[in-house]
């Protein structure tokens, strides 16, 4: 179970997203909007229950078989809670919002990955799908660190279903996902990515159910 997705609490341009639950954040000084490490550690870590959800995105341009990343558009974002202005939401809605203020290219492919540290409740699921449904120029692949399986917002298996529909890549965090994190949104400092003890294990539990929800549907 993950933690109750009541009102996010943070905004960070580099922003926090509670879990589901927010807690107060901060601005990023860095202009590349750098993760704390000690952050990453805290949220990303796929054995804990942290109270707040992260959301780390990149956006490419697809050009036939030529990928394109476009640096400037990385981010990582985290929920606003009730008691902060423009709040509470979670951490999916500030993603959206800042990918609309983009304007991406009609005309142009898309491609947008987002790593979170809990995946999308019923509600945040529902919304992504609808962006994608309006947005056919626009592919999205989520990588989840751990499965947010309450359903407060909405019957989760269902949200994740329905972005399977939209055509939405869900899977779940690997250690090089993790470590691909740790090296483009984290301030590291030269440090190299510390695989936790139980990481790769607790990944393939969580795909297990994750594959077993997405199959349970098709059937």
């Amino acid at each position: 179970m993950g933690p109750s997705r009541a009102g996010p609490d943070t905004i960070q341009q580099g922003t926090q997203d509670g879990g589901r639950v927010a807690l107060r954040g901060h601005v990023q000084s860095d202009s590349r909007h750098l993760m704390d490490r000690y952050t990453f550690i805290e949220n990303f870590n796929n054995q804990e229950c942290p109270s707040k959800t992260y959301l780390c995105y990149e956006v490419e341009r697809l050009d036939g078989d030529t990928v394109i990343p476009l640096d400037e558009y990385k981010r990582f974002v985290c929920n606003k809670g009730p008691y902060q202005p423009d709040g509470p939401h979670h951490a999916e809605f500030y993603f959206l919002d800042q990918i609309r203020s983009r304007n991406l290219d009609k005309n142009q492919h898309y491609r947008l990955t987002c790593f979170i540290s809990w995946s999308p409740c019923y509600s945040c699921a529902h919304n992504l799908t609808t962006f994608l449904k309006e947005n056919d120029h626009i592919s999205l692949r989520i990588f989840a660190s751990r499965l947010y399986t309450r359903n407060r917002f909405g019957n989760y298996q269902r949200g994740l279903c329905e972005l399977q529909d939209a055509k939405a890549q869900i899977t779940i965090m690997t250690s090089q996902d993790f470590k691909h994190c740790w090296e483009t949104f984290v301030d590291h400092q030269g440090n190299p990515f510390q695989p936790w003890e139980g990481l790769e294990a607790k990944s393939q539990e969580l795909c297990e159910k994750l594959r077993d929800i997405l199959r349970t549907q098709q059937n």
